[in-house]
């Protein structure tokens, strides 16, 4: 499972044996604490006592693929509301701020109605609307406390301070040091138990900016965006996780609080803590802050099951940029039975410098400035794509890309991999496991994803031994009947 994994520093040596590997993956697994607190919040704590500080991560097991219709956007606009604050955090006076708020989705919900009407627009009455909703705006902002959240944060020791959403989930970072713990607890708990939507419209054009910069002014933006509202019909993924921009006009503050209530509780949620923490004295500080915040079951997940795709689908991008050209197959999700394989398919051929990719297209026949390629794109929980990818060299076309990446794909097919490429495969995950970096191992980041019961399942143990005990018989036939299903010639979505 490769999903919002750190960097990784300190690997240990390439001659890591199994059996070490295995005794080191045990024993690093009897160091983490591990509880579900009766409202179905799972902590996690790795103590690591070699400086005064801790990191945490906390995991929220909902992303854009759970965006509702037509307000794509909302779990990434849920993500920077996050920090504004709580009826206790960046404000002056919260119950009159709270009336103040009120009115403003009240004159915003009128200013909206008339915005999107069809037939019948009256711009006066808009314009009169529009004012009297940012005349409602500038009341409440009275009261606002400005970044108190990150200035608590901030005074108090804390660093690194970040989140970030996905389509499969939305997490939240930063580090403190040790003594500072109940802090860190009550002002963690407090914003995910009552988050205010406070400057909610100022910070929806923040996020409409983003969307501009990073999508609308970027080539490759738009070219993702497209590849993937291309490659995907019903499966969530073929949306953008930013939020299409006439959805990032229209929902409200009042969408993603609903949005936040169906999403934001304990038993969607994974928390780890790794530091100077004794999990014997921290474990029931977490427990009195984080079991207040309200039981209700895991939802279930629905999603529209991607159709079979018949044919070929292909996106021309025209534009004064470097060129690239990106290709894609559907696959299976991570709970795939032979997702292993697949990640040794993706490896051998497209990752990194020793890849097949690599070595033909750009270290020998020099057509490529970069060339590989990548599974769970854009993301894991679900369906999703093989892409592999091709960069040309002035002088080289995005054809030539194409001839190079099926060849190699062909090649897969019908050549067995070599004992060399298939021993490669297996050290670099043993490496990159739990089993190998104290680095990674120590990281917050990857604790959630990687515990029995935790918000995406799956374990440790059981990963590390997928990525290494394959032999090559079983290798060799899991490979043939992947590589035939999943790559298929009439199957590709291109660039």
């Amino acid at each position: 499972m490769k999903r919002s994994l750190a960097k990784a520093v300190g690997l240990l040596t390439l001659a890591l044996a199994l059996p070490l590997a295995a005794q080191d993956l045990a024993s690093f697994e009897k160091r983490v604490t591990v509880k579900t607190l009766p409202n179905g919040l799972t902590v996690l704590i790795l103590q690591r006592p070699e400086a005064p500080v801790f990191s945490f991560f906390t995991m929220v097991d909902t992303g854009s693929a759970q965006d509702p219709l037509y307000k794509t956007g909302l779990a990434h606009m849920m993500e920077h509301m996050a920090f504004k604050g709580t009826p206790d955090i960046g404000t002056t006076n919260y119950a009159e701020e709270k009336v103040a708020l009120a009115k403003v989705e009240e004159t915003y919900a009128a200013y909206e109605a008339e915005r999107i009407k069809r037939v019948g627009k009256d711009p006066q009455k808009l314009a009169q609307l529009q004012k009297d909703w940012q005349d409602a705006i500038a009341a409440a902002d009275k009261f606002v406390i400005k970044n108190q959240f990150g200035e608590i944060v901030e005074s108090h020791g804390g660093v690194g301070m970040n989140a970030g959403t996905s389509y499969d989930e939305t997490t939240y970072m930063y580090s403190m040091p040790s003594n500072m713990i109940e802090l860190w607890a009550a002002i963690e708990s407090d914003r995910f138990r009552n988050p205010v939507m406070r400057e909610f419209y100022k910070e929806r054009n923040v996020v409409m900016e983003e969307r501009r910069m990073r999508t609308d002014s970027e080539p490759t933006g738009r070219l993702i965006e497209q590849f993937l509202g291309t490659a995907f019909a019903a499966n969530p993924y073929h949306r953008p996780t930013v939020g299409y921009a006439s959805d990032l006009q229209s929902f409200s503050a009042t969408d993603a609080m609903t949005f936040y209530q169906q999403h934001y509780f304990p038993s969607n949620m994974v928390i780890a803590l790794v530091g100077d923490l004794d999990p014997v004295k921290v474990m029931p500080i977490i427990e009195r802050y984080f079991g207040q915040l309200p039981t209700k079951p895991k939802p279930t997940e629905l999603t529209s099951v991607e159709p079979p795709q018949n044919s070929v689908r292909e996106v021309k991008l025209h534009d004064m940029a470097q060129p690239i050209y990106v290709e894609g197959y559907h696959r299976p999700s991570y709970l795939d039975p032979d997702d292993a394989v697949y990640d040794a398919i993706a490896d051998i051929l497209s990752n990194g410098r020793t890849s097949r990719m690599y070595r033909s297209m750009v270290r020998d026949q020099r057509i490529a400035a970069a060339a590989g390629g990548f599974t769970t794109f854009p993301g894991a929980k679900y369906a999703h794509l093989f892409a592999f990818y091709g960069v040309p060299l002035p002088g080289h076309t995005n054809a030539e890309m194409q001839k190079s990446i099926q060849a190699q794909i062909v090649k897969l097919k019908t050549e067995d991999v070599t004992d060399e490429e298939l021993q490669m495969f297996k050290t670099v995950p043993r490496q990159t496991s739990f089993a190998g970096s104290p680095a990674i191992r120590a990281s917050p980041n990857n604790l959630p994803f990687t515990r029995p019961g935790s918000a995406i399942g799956g374990n440790c143990s059981a990963t590390s031994t997928r990525w290494t005990r394959s032999t090559r018989p079983t290798f060799g036939a899991c490979r043939t009947r992947c590589s035939r299903t999943t790559i298929a010639p009439s199957e590709p979505s291109r660039r």
